[in-house]
């Protein structure tokens, strides 16, 4: 099974074969059971607290899998704080270099939880390493560059702080063949342009615009349309096309679930489902991202999974 790629992802797809044959981890000294169990219920907490959606997917998973994409979480997100935590380029500069020492430790210490669950789910599942150097990358992005010239551009950020996720997830669920690839870049995209959408307007209070600007100006919107946060009827008309775009990336992205194990299936399609389903509030709301952040509810989500669940019985390799 395989996909014809758009062009834009010519160039993510050769990132992500790149990365794919880069080594896994190689040296890593396993702590007491106890230590380590620790380490992973630090993970858990951080997963828990910061994204319900990404939780709740994890515990549609057997306890192992869950325990590594919790700890991936972490990783992700310990990384990107590094970013909102720091001020200034040196001093960025210095606390990334730290987090890549902790993180090539091959003794983590027992005080450093996320790094040693890490390193853990790294060893046991064969993670190239590459991936998580192209995330480190693609996160540190956001300390020199807040514009986009266009979707193509912006794709690069999307591949370096989410299909890097996927990819990474790939292995952690387990996977047929390499033409998984392909599926799992493009749902990363889907997925974190669904963040940008969501986001515009509290990215935009800490400077930034994840948005094309060539296809803001193609209709007749700027940064200070954003800056207002109007609502009017150019820019439900872009928005329709960012939404659009987004659920076709979606579409293409749903038949790669059918390359996966079969025990993480259930929980892929959930994140994609649930995620997806931000894009109907945003358009149930007017298209208004500057004055609420489209969620969906506990309820909301659970009344989902059954027919999430379906599709995975349903669509199979």
């Amino acid at each position: 099974m395989s996909i014809q790629p758009a062009i834009w992802e010519n160039r993510l797809l050769s990132w992500a074969h790149e990365a794919l044959n880069s080594p896994a981890i190689d040296r890593y000294f396993e702590p007491e059971a106890e230590t380590l169990n620790s380490a992973y219920d630090y993970c858990a907490r951080i997963t828990r607290n910061n994204s319900r959606t990404f939780y709740l997917a994890s515990l549609l998973m057997p306890k192992p899998k869950r325990r590594a994409v919790q700890a991936l979480y972490a990783f992700c997100r310990s990384t990107d704080d590094l970013v909102d935590e720091t001020r200034g380029m040196l001093q960025a500069d210095k606390a990334f270099a730290n987090w890549r020492a902790r993180l090539s430790n091959p003794h983590p210490a027992a005080h450093d939880p996320v790094p040693l669950a890490w390193a853990d789910t790294q060893a046991q599942y064969g993670i190239p390493r590459g991936y998580a150097e192209q995330l480190i990358r693609g996160v540190s992005r956001d300390r020199s560059q807040t514009r986009y010239s266009s979707f193509s551009e912006l794709t690069e950020y999307c591949y370096g702080v989410a299909s890097t996720v996927g990819l990474m997830s790939m292995h952690i669920v387990g996977f047929v063949s390499q033409d998984a690839v392909p599926y799992a870049v493009k749902l990363g995209v889907a997925l974190q342009m669904t963040n940008i959408l969501r986001d515009i307007g509290e990215d935009w209070q800490a400077g930034r615009l994840y948005l094309p600007l060539d296809e803001l100006a193609a209709y007749a919107l700027s940064e200070s349309t954003i800056a207002a946060g109007r609502v009017d009827d150019r820019w439900r008309a872009f928005m329709c096309l960012q939404i659009d775009r987004t659920r076709q990336l979606y579409r293409e992205a749903e038949p790669g679930i059918a390359l996966l194990e079969a025990d993480g299936r259930f929980a892929i399609a959930a994140a994609a489902g649930l995620y997806r389903a931000i894009l109907d509030d945003i358009e149930a709301h007017d298209y208004d991202v500057f004055h609420r952040r489209a969620h969906i509810s506990l309820g909301g989500k659970l009344s989902r999974l059954p027919v999430l669940w379906w599709s995975t019985t349903t669509n199979t390799a």
